[in-house]
C-alpha cells in the first residue's frame, strides 16, 4: 500500500510541475503589486482546463502526502509523554567516575621528538 501511495505521489508531483509550467503568465510583475484587471482570477477567468487540472493535481498531492505520512509513522509510539510519566519513569543518571591519578582521565600518548640537526640549537 505504501508503494502504491508513493508511486501516485511521485507521478502527481511530476504532472503538477508540468501543468504549472504550461500555464501562461499574467502580466508580469504588475500583477503581484495589484496591477492588471480587477477580477480575482485575472481577465481570462478561472475556467481554463489547465487551472482545473492543476487544482485537481494539487488536491491529489495533498491527499497522498497525508496518506504516506499516516502509513509510514512509527507504530511503537506510546500515548504518554515524559512529563506525564514523572520522576518515577525516569532512571537516575550514572555517577561520575573520579579522574585517574594525576588529573588525566585518558591515556597519555607521547610522540617522539625529532633530534635537532647538527648546526641547530635548542
Amino acid at each position: 500500500m505504501t508503494t502504491l501511495v508513493l508511486t501516485i505521489h511521485i507521478l502527481t508531483c511530476v504532472f503538477l510541475i508540468l501543468f504549472v509550467l504550461l500555464q501562461s503568465g499574467q502580466e508580469g510583475m504588475g500583477v503581484i503589486f495589484g496591477g492588471g484587471s480587477g477580477s480575482v482570477f485575472g481577465s481570462t477567468g478561472a475556467g481554463g482546463i489547465l487551472v482545473r487540472v492543476t487544482a485537481v493535481l494539487a488536491g491529489i498531492f495533498l491527499v497522498t502526502s497525508l496518506a504516506y505520512n499516516v502509513l509510514t509513522k512509527p507504530s511503537n509510539l506510546s500515548d504518554s509523554s515524559l512529563m506525564q510519566q514523572g520522576a518515577a519513569g525516569m532512571s537516575a543518571p550514572a555517577p561520575l567516575q573520579a579522574p585517574a591519578p594525576g588529573g588525566v582521565s585518558f591515556e597519555e600518548k607521547t610522540l617522539p621528538v625529532p633530534a635537532p640537526a647538527a648546526g641547530e640549537t635548542k
